[in-house]
């Protein structure tokens, strides 16, 4: 594709970035075969392509409308273009600029402009996120069923096991799922007692910056890189192995520190490093020993939801449904499991129309085969699949939490 970006862009580094992935596209067009929106909505500025010329127009100066921001609003970020893509185009970067130079050229409406605050200054607190939740489990049982569908289950949790193995590794705790869905991490620190690792605290690590990310309040993203870098690099000095992630969201955000922080003289060397730590939690549990691991209850058919952070953004797929299979669970058919579900992070919030029609879709092709459970590998999806699934949707790392 042929570019000519206005010089003062040029001359940043978004602005490199950006010249060298659009040049490596040649508009072929496959990326609309697996598109969400596209698919969806039948329109090409509703697809990787069509995206890709608008936010083409904007970075050669062409006047920038709230039609542009709308379309780009629009993109779940799935990456699934990546996946189909012949030539590697770097859609998710892409977009990210974009939609970053959109912002600064085109004021949003007063309530979208309060909506997107609100959500970075809310989702990644969880001091914030505690009280909220605590009124929706006491007046549960009073609330009428579509609102009652949408709290989640309260979890009780128990102290982890004590760091006892020679063989340890940080994890990032999160912010919404340290508080909504704290099992997680707990069926995690368990399961890899049983093969040897300890997890290691790390307090001051927060949020991993992907809600600010996406909602283009980069600097503030940097904010919260700084601080889990900080919090991590002693205990990575002291030998820890890898950085565990339990939510493949955060797993591409903190996989891509050391690309977001490129340019940072004093953090740039210590976010590659940690970004070469990093692991799904899947890639963890594939290299190990599984028959240390006595699976009481495998008998389960499961419906794995792979999330398009762990299938598209870490090219993972298939990982975890092997190491379900390798320990005995029964796993169903699911079509079209390359499409989103429709959470996306902020998506459903922002977006929930479209979500809606996603997530109808994606429960369709999850129940196709009568399962008896759901099971990912996102928090975000596994709220939002659990707010409209009859089924029991988990963390698949929940049913290897036993014996």
């Amino acid at each position: 594709m042929q570019t000519s970006l206005t010089e003062q862009f040029l001359a940043t580094p978004n602005g490199i970035e950006a010249e060298k992935i659009l040049r490596s596209c040649v508009h072929c067009g496959f990326c609309t075969a697996t598109c969400p929106t596209y698919q969806l909505l039948g329109d090409e500025l509703d697809g990787p392509r069509g995206r890709i010329y608008l936010i083409k127009e904007v970075l050669e100066g062409a006047a920038v409308t709230r039609r542009t921001q709308q379309h780009l609003d629009r993109c779940l970020t799935c990456r699934s273009c990546e996946t189909t893509c012949p030539s590697g185009v770097e859609y998710g970067k892409l977009v990210d600029i974009g939609r970053e130079e959109v912002e600064h050229q085109v004021q949003r409406p007063a309530l979208e402009r309060m909506q997107r605050f609100m959500l970075r200054k809310i989702l990644p607190y969880p001091i914030f996120l505690k009280l909220p939740l605590q009124m929706g489990h006491w007046f549960k049982p009073m609330m009428p069923a579509i609102i009652k569908s949408k709290i989640p289950e309260k979890q009780h949790i128990t102290p982890r096991p004590s760091i006892r193995h020679e063989r340890k590794m940080l994890i990032l705790e999160g912010c919404a799922q340290s508080v909504i869905t704290p099992l997680t991490n707990l069926a995690t620190s368990r399961v890899l007692d049983r093969l040897g690792i300890s997890l290691i605290p790390s307090p001051g690590q927060g949020c991993c910056g992907a809600v600010s990310q996406h909602l283009s309040a980069t600097e503030e993203a940097k904010t919260f890189i700084r601080r889990n870098i900080d919090a991590w690099w002693p205990h990575i000095e002291a030998g820890a192995e890898a950085v565990i992630v339990t939510a493949s969201g955060c797993g591409v955000q903190v996989k891509d520190y050391g690309y977001l922080l490129r340019d940072d003289a004093e953090y740039a060397d210590k976010a590659k490093k940690v970004s070469e730590l990093t692991k799904d939690l899947s890639e963890v549990i594939a290299e190990e020993n599984l028959d240390l691991l006595k699976i009481d209850d495998n008998k389960l058919r499961v419906a794995f939801h792979s999330p398009c952070t762990l299938q598209h953004g870490q090219q993972l797929n298939g990982q975890v449904e092997d190491i379900l299979a390798r320990l005995g669970f029964e796993l169903t058919d699911v079509a079209d499991k390359h499409l989103c579900c429709g959470s996306a992070g902020t998506y459903s919030i922002l977006q929930s129309e479209i979500s809606g029609k996603l997530l109808t879709r994606k429960l369709e092709a999850l129940t196709i085969d009568e399962p008896d459970i759901i099971v990912t590998a996102n928090i975000g999806c596994q709220l939002h699949i659990g707010g409209e699934s009859t089924l029991r949707v988990q963390h698949w790392i929940e049913l290897l939490d036993q014996g």
